[in-house]
């Protein structure tokens, strides 16, 4: 089950005269990526202090995101800068800064992942808000990541991949994720989407997949955001 767009364009790449890439699954991505970060912080920051069992439900899901995001930006590191330095000169510096800007990302990550435990075992007032301040300085990082890939490195990778070479950045996704979370991920990522967005995204699901989603996935994803929000 892939959730990123493997759509094509009629105009030529730069790499084989073929036809390239539609990168435009990847903003679709990177919208719920951004809701996700915005909620997380938010939601944390509502808790009431002493209140453990909401902990655990909002603990949960920063685990699975970080999972979800985790993947998305280990591929990227695996099969897009490496290809992409390899193809481009002056511009090699908008590949090599995405590189440092994961790098800015997982270490909030890392920041928020190590505050999570103690707030998630007594849902203290400080241990909260100590969390809800990684969690913001996490989405800051991120969204200036996301703004920045989309307006750099995006068209560079419209100019210079091959539909296969992107393509492969979501069958890492896939091959990388449990199977029962691919279901919320796609989830995820159609929340935002609109009409033509959402069947694109569908389209690229082999016809399993996208029976699996309209009968278990929908509804699933539907009772995680009731429980998540609240």
């Amino acid at each position: 089950m892939k959730t990123e767009s493997n759509t094509t364009s009629t105009a030529p790449s730069d790499t084989d005269g073929g036809p390239r890439p539609d990168t435009h699954g990847m903003v679709v991505i990177h919208r719920g990526l951004r809701r996700e970060a915005r909620l997380l912080a938010e939601l944390v920051a509502a808790v009431a202090p002493g209140d453990t069992a909401r902990a655990a439900v909002l603990a949960a899901h920063f685990r699975d995101y970080r999972l979800g995001l985790h993947n998305h930006h280990h591929g990227e590191d695996e099969h897009l800068w490496p290809v992409l330095l390899g193809r481009v000169d002056l511009e090699a510096e908008v590949v090599l800064r995405m590189e440092a800007q994961h790098e800015r990302v997982a270490g909030t990550l890392a920041a928020a992942e190590a505050a999570l435990p103690a707030w998630e075992s007594t849902a203290g007032e400080a241990e909260r808000d100590r969390l809800a301040a990684v969690l913001a300085e996490h989405r800051a990082v991120l969204v200036e990541h996301l703004d920045d890939e989309e307006a750099e490195l995006l068209p560079l990778a419209a100019r210079h991949l091959t539909v296969a070479e992107w393509n492969r950045l979501g069958e890492h996704f896939v091959a990388a994720t449990p199977k029962p979370k691919l279901l919320l991920f796609l989830g995820l990522v159609l929340e935002e989407a609109d009409p033509a967005e959402r069947s694109a995204v569908l389209a690229g699901l082999p016809l399993p997949g996208r029976l699996l989603w309209h009968t278990v996935g929908r509804p699933l994803y539907a009772r995680t955001t009731r429980r998540v929000r609240g």
